[in-house]
């Protein structure tokens, strides 16, 4: 169930929230529906297998509707609703959201992967660029750049990582036929895509770097620990076919 559940997400959330309300709407406005309404929303939460989706569903309603209950103005909701669709476009609802490389994840990338000169990386997919300053950390000679296709990430990648190129735009679109290194923190769905387009166009001697989800099927050339719970998985390009 938690699979399918993770190929209908965000549609999952809002099914899940649709649940919640008809509880609430079925036992009354006070303390049972109340509860009935807290009750559904941590059950559906349970069902989803990401700790971040969880809490999107188990609290997501709950807040909602208290914020609901002050006295905001009446363009809130919109103006909610126009920045979340800025920041998380209908488009990246297949991708990943935002999973942001957490500082020091990859002080130990030297250990494993020597890449001499200027290396050509990307971070594809560089949200608000932490990624990108865990890498400049770790490659401080490397030729870093990022894709993002959240405007506002962008912008905030580009004044917070003013030594790399960041492009708006879609990451499945750039090309990687000329990288040294090509760095993803994404999420299990979307690794099997990620796959494809690196057999296709990672050039012989590119490495791929994945914080956390392993490429289906491929024996990683390296891995190790990293902060906290998270994995990193190494591949080398001539590995992936």
């Amino acid at each position: 169930m938690a699979e399918g559940l993770a190929r209908l997400w965000p549609l999952s959330a809002l099914l899940s929230w649709a649940l919640a309300w008809s509880a609430w709407q079925a036992f009354g406005p006070d303390w049972p529906g109340g509860l009935a309404l807290l009750a559904v929303s941590l059950a559906c939460a349970l069902l989803h297998r990401r700790p971040w989706r969880r809490l999107w569903v188990a609290l997501g309603l709950p807040l909602g509707l208290l914020l609901s209950q002050a006295a905001l103005p009446a363009g809130f909701w919109l103006v909610l609703a126009v920045a979340l669709l800025a920041l998380y476009p209908r488009r990246l609802w297949g991708d990943a959201p935002l999973f942001l490389t957490p500082r020091g994840a990859l002080t130990d990338l030297g250990t494993h992967l020597q890449l001499p000169g200027a290396p050509r990386v990307l971070d594809a997919g560089c949200g608000s660029g932490a990624g990108l300053r865990a890498l400049r950390a770790a490659l401080p000679a490397a030729q870093l750049a990022g894709t993002e296709a959240s405007w506002p990430l962008a912008l905030w990648a580009r004044w917070r990582c003013p030594w790399a190129r960041v492009r708006r735009g879609d990451m499945w679109a750039d090309s990687w036929r000329e990288l040294d290194l090509l760095y993803l923190f994404q999420r299990p769905e979307t690794m099997t895509r990620v796959l494809a387009k690196a057999r296709t166009e990672l050039p012989p001697g590119a490495w791929l770097l994945s914080l956390d989800f392993e490429l289906p099927g491929i024996r990683p050339h390296a891995q190790w620990p990293s902060i906290g719970r998270h994995q990193l998985f190494l591949y080398r390009a001539e590995d992936l076919n």
